[in-house]
Formats: C-alpha cells, sequence, structure tokens
C-alpha cells in the first residue's frame, strides 16, 4: 500500500526543505538538495532498518515540497 503524501500549504514545504518563503530559485534548489542529500535511502542504508524507514519517508516529503515549490513558482 503507497501512501501519498500531499503538501496543499507551500509555508510548510518550506519549513520541511528548511528555507526562507522569500528565497530565490538557486536558494530552493540548493535547499532542496541539501536535504534531500541528508534523507537519501542510500546515506542511511547501514543505520537499520527503522531508520531507513523514516529517511524514506522524509525523503519523500522533501521531494514533495520541492515540487509543490516549483508549480507555485511555475519552474519546470
Amino acid at each position: 500500500r503507497q501512501r501519498q503524501m500531499c503538501i496543499r500549504d507551500s509555508t510548510y514545504a518550506y519549513k520541511i526543505l528548511e528555507i526562507d518563503p522569500l528565497c530565490n530559485n538557486d536558494e530552493l534548489k540548493k535547499g532542496y538538495r541539501k536535504m534531500a542529500n541528508k534523507y537519501h535511502p542510500d546515506k542511511v542504508s547501514h543505520l537499520g532498518i527503522d531508520l531507513q524507514h523514516i529517511a524514506e519517508e522524509k525523503f519523500k516529503a522533501v521531494s514533495n515540497a520541492y515540487q509543490t515549490i516549483k508549480k507555485e513558482r511555475g519552474l519546470n
């Protein structure tokens, strides 16, 4: 069963990426890359199954947050 994570509030999306809503597009991309790298499944594979699942959920949230903001800003 796949759980769909939908972020409707872009303010929350900025919090997930730990960036300021007033940041420019380069800062947005940098923030996304930083958080995606932090929670990437390959980075936590040695930490045990529980932490892998947590990281996977956070990684999905980071990706969804980035997509939400990109859509809001009209970026591809």
